[in-house]
């Protein structure tokens, strides 16, 4: 079933529909610097885009992905402490692709370049404020009822 993700970053909500029905809201954190479509601006882009990829489908919750790949890790505060990284990527990554040539495809604006995910998150206390480096943060369990929800090709349309 093809469905459709409306992301509102003034709001901080992502709406699941299905058929023109909404299905499902969730609380989410855009980024902390704003809404912008630049390379390294560590900002979140708005327009239209598509589900470009889906990874981590089977992982355990809370599974610690990099480079788009399972470490084998599973976070805990004590991991926190031993790695080096400020924005951790859990459970699920839901991979998105600029669908307007200028404002978020191609060239200093290509959202899939930009790596623009919808992610789990090991801070799930900041939902509902922007506090992310450019992506759509969500807390694990709803990342993954999102994730099984979902496929390859869906539209995501992010308005401020």
């Amino acid at each position: 079933m093809t469905s459709k993700l409306n992301i509102s970053v003034s709001s901080q909500t992502l709406s699941l529909f299905q058929q023109g029905k909404l299905i499902s809201a969730y609380k989410i954190s855009s980024a902390l610097n704003g809404v912008g479509q630049e390379k390294n601006s560590n900002k979140t882009p708005l327009g239209k885009h598509i589900i470009r990829a889906m990874i981590g489908g089977n992982l355990p919750i809370y599974s610690v992905i990099q480079g788009r790949r399972f470490t084998n890790q599973i976070w805990t505060n004590e991991l926190k402490d031993t790695l080096a990284t400020n924005d951790w990527i859990l459970s699920r990554v839901i991979w998105l692709s600029g669908k307007e040539i200028g404002k978020n495809r191609l060239g200093n604006v290509d959202t899939m370049q930009r790596y623009i995910y919808i992610h789990g998150t090991n801070e799930e206390h900041l939902l509902g404020t922007p506090s992310s480096h450019g992506c759509i943060r969500m807390s694990n369990k709803d990342v993954i009822e999102l994730f099984d929800l979902v496929s390859v090709g869906d539209i995501v349309e992010i308005v401020y």
